[in-house]
């Protein structure tokens, strides 16, 4: 299956990939950043997967979300018949489940499924029970129950049934998870937790304040978005999944399973400028959770819960999406320098009290020290926005959020009452945006440069405006996005920097394809520019590189005509609906700095 072939299923704790075929090959739990149950998206079959369609096993003739939900409905019509299968994750009470209901249509069907539970991301064969007419697995700490409205038989290391659903006909599969030492859980009831789950979102999306044209667009990426927070806790996910390539059959490939600081702002900055500020607060809990302690050792990313542990590990034993290896879990870059990261938090907190977040004392002491560390650190190299593993430097991006973290102080104190060295901060604000405009700034090619002394371009740069840096009509940021549109587009879609097999800007081997938050980063600008009609022609071919239930992964490869990356990428949904936004409204994101 490619990548866009999968459609997302979850319950705000963890998620499900969906293949076209009825297979879920991705699942873990009993968290996001769980070990997979199935793992056959990083491997095959026999790494664990639940397949559940018509005999044959054949791509679903359709599919789609039910309207303002992540109920995924998929429907083959056969020679004798149409049958559909609605699976969803309904939010958990106590452990986690997945509902696979399978719905005659019109006709008769001849169904099959095939369940291979492979603990440990696909390494652990369980022992198999059955106990009152159920089927359990157990290994090690886990445990799942499959409640079958069909017996299913064992044999070859899986359990398979074959039955038949007619017109009118509903059966309920549901598969629950929970802790091997524990008894068997409560069942729940397939339909009667459908009906929940929809009205649930429904209700969700109902507080959506998004009006413009491409709602549906707006809307289906602030459900994935929802889909990516970890309820518990407040924490949001970059992505469900990990080690899906960057570059096909190359070494690009990461864990996203974890809340970075920055993909996280980033989503709360489109989920407020939309109406929702629960999720902020939730995230605000969160983020003093993580950094209690001295804030200054602040990460740029921790587990849902705000672990700071997430020691890089490769499993050999999977052989890697179209055998892109190896499969790393864990991510080393957390022990990365990123400055950005600083800006990212003030920006996003400014924002979040300036849509109407209610004032939080501890908050602004806790961002009082991070203040401090930028103070102290900006002047640093650092490994950037796109966390290069080779030497550190003195990346242009980086210094400007540094700028911007002040920028926001110093707008705390003058809009909110807020107590703190206000001067100083406006000092240093000045000094940091004069020294970008020096050293970062190629005055012969009339653009900033990726970082000091560099000639490479960064389709970061695009967030200048933006971020209020310098004004859309100043011509050193003309010149910045005419530059990045003649040397960094490819196939008329950005790249967020020169990657080339014979270049050493990230340290690594390989290519890739295009960023796509690039792309729509240059929407956006060319939105602020007057520039509407290239904006809305190029936001209709992103959009058009959606998959059919309008999920997009993190980067499109024009070599092949595919998404790659990790899937669904919140850093892709996210600056699509500041895309919308900015053409819909010709305005600039809401609650940003006015200079």
């Amino acid at each position: 299956m490619r990548i866009e072939d999968y459609a997302l299923i979850g319950d705000m704790q963890s998620a499900a990939l969906v293949a076209r075929d009825g297979s879920i090959d991705w699942l873990c739990l009993p968290r996001f950043d769980s070990p997979a149950c199935f793992a056959a998206l990083l491997g095959g079959d026999h790494n664990g997967h639940w397949w559940l369609g018509p005999v044959g096993r054949k791509p679903a003739t359709r599919r789609h979300y039910r309207p303002d939900t992540l109920i995924l409905e998929s429907e083959w019509d056969t020679p004798t018949g149409t049958v559909r299968v609605i699976d969803f994750m309904p939010p958990r009470d106590v452990n986690p489940d997945v509902v696979r209901i399978v719905e005659g249509v019109s006709g008769t069907v001849q169904m099959s499924t095939q369940l291979r539970i492979r603990f440990d991301y696909g390494r652990i064969v369980p022992w198999m029970r059955r106990f009152e007419g159920h089927l359990q697995a157990v290994g090690g700490p886990d445990s799942v129950w499959l409640h079958s409205p069909v017996p299913l038989k064992g044999g070859d290391y899986a359990h398979v049934a074959d039955f038949e659903v007619k017109a009118g006909q509903r059966l309920s599969f549901v598969f629950t998870w929970h802790p091997s030492h524990e008894p068997m859980p409560r069942q729940i009831h397939g339909e009667t937790q459908l009906a929940e789950t929809e009205d649930m979102w429904k209700d969700w999306v109902g507080a959506c304040t998004h009006q413009g044209p491409w709602r549906e667009a707006v809307v289906r990426s602030l459900i994935t978005l929802k889909a990516l927070t970890y309820s518990p806790t407040g924490g949001i996910v970059a992505a469900p999944t990990t080690s899906l390539p960057e570059d096909l059959g190359g070494v690009r490939n990461w864990d996203y399973r974890f809340c970075w600081l920055r993909d996280a702002t980033m989503t709360l900055d489109a989920l407020i400028g939309n109406g929702y500020l629960e999720e902020a607060e939730a995230w605000r809990t969160w983020l003093l959770r993580a950094i209690a302690g001295r804030p200054q050792d602040l990460q740029i990313m921790y587990g849902v819960a705000g672990e700071r542990r997430l020691p890089e590990l490769e499993l050999d034993w999977l052989e890697g999406y179209e055998r892109s290896r190896p499969v790393r879990i864990g991510n080393q870059a957390v022990n990365q320098l990123q400055l950005d990261v600083y800006g990212e938090v003030m920006a996003c907190l400014f924002l979040a009290r300036n849509s109407g977040l209610a004032p939080d004392d501890r908050a602004w002491a806790i961002q009082r020290e991070l203040l401090n560390y930028v103070e102290e650190h900006w002047d640093e190299p650092d490994e950037g926005l796109w966390e290069v593993r080779g030497p550190r430097r003195h990346f242009v991006h980086s210094k400007m959020m540094c700028w911007v973290a002040l920028d926001r102080a110093v707008q705390y104190v003058e809009r909110f009452d807020r107590k703190g060295p206000v001067e100083r901060w406006r000092t240093l604000r000045d000094t940091i945006h004069a020294e970008i405009c020096e050293r970062g700034f190629d005055a012969e090619r009339n653009t900033f440069t990726q970082s000091y002394g560099s000639h490479e371009l960064d389709a970061a740069l695009l967030l200048m405006p933006m971020l209020g840096f310098l004004p859309t009509d100043d011509p050193r940021v003309t010149g910045t996005v005419a530059a990045i549109e003649k040397e960094l587009m490819s196939d008329g879609f950005v790249l967020r920097y020169p990657v080339a097999e014979d270049n050493d800007v990230d340290g690594l081997p390989g290519g890739e394809g295009a960023f796509l938050a690039c792309s729509f980063w240059l929407v956006e600008v060319m939105a602020m520019q007057g520039r509407k009609d290239e904006a809305e022609a190029l936001f209709e071919r992103l959009l058009a590189l959606r998959n059919d239930v309008g999920l997009l992964a993190e980067e499109y490869d024009p070599r092949y005509d595919r998404l790659v990356g990790n899937f669904p990428q919140a850093f892709s949904h996210v600056p699509l609906i500041h895309a919308a936004r900015a053409l819909a409204k010709d305005v600039t994101r809401p609650g940003g700095p006015t200079l």
